[in-house]
Order: structure tokens, then C-alpha cells, then sequence
């Protein structure tokens, strides 16, 4: 399908010209970096901008590092990026192993992380590890620079906290005290490229620390401070796991639509917390893990 909507195309050197493009143009400027979900908003013309803004050459969005305690991810850093580096495999597996659950090879070549938090589809795969690991979104203006926590950044479907006049310019990951492993869970309708119909998150530190995010089973990625604080200071065991179990019921607000019923994101989101819960505490404990097949 072609694009038959006209637009203009700048592709700035600097990221303060990029601020200035964005001041200009306001809401009918939009940023593109891999481009996998806007080129099909385009085609759809779902999106109609009167310009398109290319990053990708600005090198200050590249970054990959480790830096104060934070694994900081720049917002021309990609999901195969992220998949591939030794320092995120090393610091947050969890991200690593979860960015390959999105979509296809090709499609993690080019989308990145800053794009994928930027469409705020309830479904997207990268929200429950940023959710459980508390990230930061770093977003800059030509008013200057804001950091905006995750937990407020996802405001409805397509919404973020992102104004029209700023620029994603990092994620910054803060890496926990201690020991932790995560896992991320999807549930997809096969093997391969899909979109989750459900997914959970699980993040524990060797203090019985507990993270729980779920995603595609309410308007937004959430967190689940009910969950949370059940399991808090606690060791799992089968009476907990069960507890944990009966607490998703509330917590998450599937509905029913052509991929599944609400029904069936329930159950099988308190079927994948079960798994979640016990494979990330195996990890925790330095046994091996096959997370690609717990569904």
C-alpha cells in the first residue's frame, strides 16, 4: 500500500535543530527513527503530519552504557541492539531476552525501544520490563529537559506524557542493589511474530523484593501494587504463588475482542504469574531457565 499523503522530510544535524523543527511544526511534526509502526500509521493514514523529522543520524541517540548506576538507552537504540549487547545481558537479562519477543528479526533491526514506549499500544512488549526495573524517560525541549518516571508515562491507548514540542532523547534504567533476575511472559496466538494477547512482567531481588507489571489486559501497561505488597519480604511458596494468583483478579482489565476473551487473558494472566514467579526466583537462584517456552 502506498503513501499518498504529502508531507515535507527534514533530517536534522543536531538535536537542537530537531527541538526547533518540533516547536515549529507542533503537533503536525512527527519524529521518526526506525519508522516500523509510523510507516504503517502513514500508509493507513491514520497519521497525517506535515513533516516527518529523521533522527537517526543524530549520534547523541545512540548511546548505550552504563552511567551512575543506570543503564541509559538512547532513543536511536534498537531492539536487536538491545538483544545483542553483553552489558544489558549483564546488568538487566530481563530486557535482553524480552526484546526478543518483539515482533519479527527484520522489525527489531530497525524499531527502537524510545519508538516502541512512544506508540503506547496497551500490548507493547518492552512496558512491563521498564515498569518492573522503575525506568526514567528522559525528554528534552527547546525549554530545557524533564525526566518523566514510566509509571506516569503511559496515559490511555496511543497517549504518553510526551508534549507535542519534545524529543524522547533516553530511557535510563536504574540498576537494583544486590542480586535480581526478571522474566517477561507472552502470551501470542503462535510462535513467532504476534502481538501479545497478554503478557507479565516479574522482577525479584535477593531481599524478597517483588515487581509485577502486566501489559494487553487493560488501557495501559500497569504495574500491580496489590501483587506487590502481597509478596513483599516473603518466600515463595505454593500457598503465596496461590494467594498471588487470586490477587490478578482486579488487578488487570482484559476485554474480549477478536484475538481472545476476556476470560482467557484472566486465566491465563494468573497462569503466566505462577510461571513468572517461579522462573524468575529458579533464575534468582542460578538455575537454568528455558523463559522463551513457560507458555
Amino acid at each position: 500500500m502506498p503513501i499518498a499523503h504529502q508531507f515535507d522530510y527534514e533530517k536534522p544535524a543536531s538535536i537542537p535543530e530537531a527541538l526547533a523543527l518540533l516547536s515549529r511544526y507542533g503537533k503536525k511534526g512527527k519524529i521518526i527513527a526506525g519508522g516500523t509502526d509510523l510507516t504503517v500509521s502513514l500508509k493507513e493514514t491514520v497519521t497525517a503530519p506535515d513533516c516527518l523529522i529523521d533522527i537517526k543520524g543524530l549520534k547523541e541517540l545512540d548511546t548505550l552504557e552504563l552511567r551512575d548506576g543506570y543503564l541509559v538507552i538512547g532513543a536511536n537504540v534498537t531492539f536487536t541492539q538491545l538483544a545483542e549487547s553483553e552489558l544489558v545481558q549483564k546488568q538487566i537479562p530481563m530486557l535482553a531476552t524480552s526484546s526478543l519477543t518483539v515482533a519479527s528479526i527484520g522489525v527489531r533491526n530497525r524499531a527502537t525501544l524510545a519508538g516502541n514506549i512512544c506508540t503506547a499500544v496497551p500490548s507493547l512488549d518492552s512496558a512491563p520490563v521498564l515498569l518492573v526495573y522503575d525506568a526514567v524517560v528522559v525528554v528534552k525541549s527547546e525549554q530545557g529537559m524533564r525526566e518523566i518516571k514510566i509509571t506516569d508515562w503511559f496515559k490511555a491507548p496511543r497517549k504518553t506524557a510526551l508534549a507535542e514540542n519534545e524529543l524522547v532523547f533516553e530511557v535510563r534504567i536504574p540498576i537494583p542493589a544486590g542480586n535480581h533476575r526478571g522474566v517477561y511472559v507472552k502470551l501470542g496466538r503462535y510462535r513467532g511474530e504476534d502481538l501479545a494477547q497478554a503478557g507479565v512482567g516479574v522482577m525479584i531481588t535477593d531481599k524478597n523484593e517483588y515487581k509485577v507489571a502486566f501489559n494487553a489486559v487493560g488501557p495501559v501497561p500497569n504495574r500491580s501494587a496489590k501483587i506487590e505488597a502481597l509478596l513483599a519480604g516473603k518466600q515463595l511458596d505454593e500457598q503465596l504463588i496461590k494467594q498471588a494468583r487470586e490477587a490478578v483478579i482486579g488487578e488487570v482489565s482484559p476485554i474480549t475482542d477478536i484475538r481472545a476473551s476476556k476470560e482467557y487473558r484472566l486465566h491465563m494472566c494468573q497462569v503466566m504469574l505462577e510461571r513468572s514467579l517461579k522462573a524468575a526466583s529458579d533464575l534468582l537462584a542460578g538455575k537454568s531457565v528455558d523463559v522463551e517456552h513457560l507458555v
